[in-house]
């Protein structure tokens, strides 16, 4: 039963099959083609690779799974932002899986029965199977306990398709790691190599140098001429190739927060419900019943709250009531209930018993005093947590390690925090009927038990309609190209979601954008969006602007943005003749700053892998040359990133030689490695042809 709870808390990550190469997510998320048009696909296709389909019944299954691991990873409930994540990690898995075992039986790599028995309870084992039936402490793997679950196989169908999924995932582990150690053992670092790697982090270079500001030249007086765009363009191409369909869309959005008459009758209300929660007979019922945000009827340690009433909460005494008061987007109103000095965290174990395979709560009750009892006398609590324990600690004895408040439910900490160590405690959850032996409790801290009303200062819905009426009217009267004299003829700001993905989750100032984008990657160029879109606090209604497909982006679609790169292209050229011009016929670098007009400036122990300049900023291309020049000579104009320079070189400092070549190419050689699995995996991106049909289902 272990193994089987310890396989269902990680079956999303299992079912996806996460790759081992890190670099992997990011380049998948760049670099696969958003398909269109989607109607030659299958209804049910949510993608292919290679003409390899990915069916939706399966791939939102895995979607779900990823999901709830991210629910309880990082807690709250699902949004479009996490389920736009789970969606993204999916689909990163399955493409990845289908281009590794297609290069895997390429290349004839596979996992022998010998192999395969090792990493299952062999001396090499998985580190699956270390992760769960290993020692944290020793990291020795009990293979006594992995040949039992084996097996127990044959007795338990449910154990046998548990051990199958995990097989296959061992088995893929180790295919990465052959592949991704084939990849690293074909690249190497030269001794040369290493000394040049050494010399550019270490080599000082002093010069003195004059820089014509590239804002010495004011933006208004440059006319762009289309010229200037085309040979931008030409000479940068490779910028302006999109490795992905984007869209851009315009919007207005008609708020919905509250108005001030909402603010008043929520006002109020809990003006009301102030003076009603004094007189209530039950005060953790009346808080449940009244609060928008339900705050457990427990202790808890300071910090919980919101921090401008957290303080003045946990200074009251007993019995106090504090608010109502508005803060952020909502009116508190707390009881303090109690107060005392309680553990900060406690160590326990525990043995828990499943009601309904007992017979009842009542059976399981009796079961749990009866261990007890047992446990009095003198009986092993890790034995008996071993054989009559349903939870997956059941194999370390029970042992539940050290936990602080907030991580267990309000039953089973209220027992562990509020006992003695050496306690056994019965109690009963949402998971069974426990058995707890508090081992050890850790520091001490003032807790508080609060009855806690928390209401929200939500719109009406006559304010909500008031919104929905507006952006109805809104869309009703556009036509063709109005969006924009339209939106100011009413007072409304319209705002620019730009470059927007397929399968993004977010986009600015929308906080549930991906209805909006699933139809704007269906609409054509120019398209008013047939629907108001329902946002947390806003209506919107929106209009797609433009498109960029997949690959080479003319330079029509690329010359606004461009234009202060261009702009700065021309500068360089104006200041460029401005420096020749000062260089001519001088002798040193003080001449050439007097026919400038501009001061020299010395620049010290300067780095060629940090080419920082003080004052200025990056400047690539003039370290770069002053380290490829000889001292002495005065240089040729240099257009850099903040202006066109010139320079001469003082002198270098050369470091002493190189001590360890072999921990400087080993260090080397861990980066190359680590690239080099980044490259071999573009590579098969490129070679293969992916359809993303994604947009079609979420």
């Amino acid at each position: 039963m272990g193994l089987m709870t310890f396989l269902r808390n990680r079956a999303g990550f299992i079912l996806i099959g996460a790759i081992g190469f890190a670099i992997v997510a990011f380049l998948l998320g760049d670099a696969i083609n958003v398909g269109k048009p989607f109607w030659a696909e299958s209804e049910k296709v949510v993608g292919s690779v290679d003409g390899e389909k990915i069916d939706i019944d399966d791939f939102g299954k895995k979607v779900e799974q990823s999901e709830a691991q991210m629910k309880q990873q990082y807690g709250g409930s699902s949004n479009p932002q996490m389920q736009a994540m789970a969606v993204e990690n999916v689909w990163n898995g399955e493409v990845a899986a289908i281009l590794l075992k297609k290069e895997y039986n390429r290349l004839g790599l596979t996992v022998s029965g010998d192999e395969l028995f090792d990493l299952l309870q062999g001396k090499k084992p998985s580190p699956l199977i270390v992760q769960y039936f290993g020692n944290p402490q020793t990291g020795q793997v009990d293979r006594a306990a992995v040949i039992s679950s084996l097996k127990q196989q044959s007795k338990n169908p449910e154990l046998k398709a548990q051990w199958d999924l995990l097989q296959v995932e061992i088995e893929k582990q180790a295919l990465q790691e052959k592949y991704g150690n084939m990849i690293k053992n074909s690249v190497y670092v030269t001794s040369l190599e290493a000394n040049d790697e050494y010399i550019n982090r270490n080599k000082l270079a002093n010069f003195s140098y004059v820089n014509l500001d590239y804002a010495s030249i004011a933006d208004a007086t440059l006319k762009l001429s289309d010229s200037d765009y085309s040979d931008y363009y030409n000479e940068n191409k490779k910028r302006f190739d999109n490795p992905a369909e984007t869209r851009t869309f315009e919007y207005v959005s008609f708020s919905i927060n509250p108005t001030k008459e909402d603010t008043a009758a929520i006002k109020a209300q809990i003006n009301k419900l102030a003076t009603d929660f004094r007189t209530a007979k039950n005060d953790s019922l009346f808080s449940a019943i009244n609060s928008d945000v339900k705050v457990p009827y427990t202790y808890m340690t300071r910090g919980k709250l919101d921090p401008s009433v957290d303080s003045a909460v946990f200074n009251l005494p007993v019995g106090s009531f504090y608010g109502p008061i508005l803060t952020g987007n909502s009116y508190k109103l707390i009881k303090v209930v109690d107060t005392r000095f309680s553990p900060d965290s406690v160590k326990a174990s525990h043995i828990l018993i499943d009601a309904a395979k007992v017979g009842g709560v009542d059976k399981a009750m009796k079961m749990a005093d009866s261990l007890k009892t047992l446990v009095q006398g003198g009986a092993s609590f890790a034995t008996l947590a071993a054989k009559y324990s349903v939870d997956g600690s059941k194999d370390k004895g029970g042992d539940l390690g050290t936990f602080s408040r907030g991580q267990m439910v309000a039953e089973f900490e209220n027992a562990a925090f509020n006992g003695a160590p050496g306690d056994l405690k019965v109690v009963k959850s949402q998971f069974g009927v426990h058995l707890i032996k508090i081992e050890k409790q850790m520091g001490s801290s003032k807790v508080a038990k609060l009855a806690y009303i928390e209401k929200n200062l939500t719109p009406s819905g006559r304010t909500r309609d008031a919104a929905y009426k507006k952006a109805t009217s809104f869309l009703n009267e556009l036509k063709g190209d109005n969006f924009n004299t339209l939106a100011q003829k009413n007072g409304y700001t319209v705002a620019i979601a730009d470059k927007i993905s397929a399968s993004q989750g977010y986009a600015p100032g929308l906080d549930n954008p991906r209805p909006l984008i699933k139809d704007a990657f269906g609409a054509e160029k120019g398209a008013i969006l047939e629907q108001v879109y329902t946002m947390e606090n806003s209506f919107v209604v929106a209009r797609l602007t433009s498109i960029s497909p997949k690959g080479l982006l003319p330079l029509a679609s690329v010359k606004k943005e461009i234009e202060p790169l261009v702009r700065k292209a021309v500068k360089a050229k104006m200041l460029t003749e401005k420096m020749n011009s000062a260089l001519n016929g001088a002798s040193t670098i003080a001449q050439v700053a007097q026919k400038a007009g501009k001061p020299v400036v010395a620049a010290e122990n300067i780095v060629f892998a940090n080419p920082i300049l003080a004052g200025v900023g990056q400047e690539n291309k003039l370290i770069g040359s002053v380290f490829g020049s000889a001292p002495g000579k005065i240089s040729k104009a240099i257009a850099g990133e903040q202006g066109v320079y010139a320079f001469s070189i003082k002198g270098f400092s050369n470091p002493t030689a190189l001590a360890n070549t072999f921990k400087q190419k080993e260090t080397m050689l861990m980066a190359v490695s680590q690239r080099s699995l980044g490259a071999a995996f573009q590579a098969l991106m490129d070679k293969s042809k992916i359809k993303d049909n994604r947009v079609k289902f979420y």
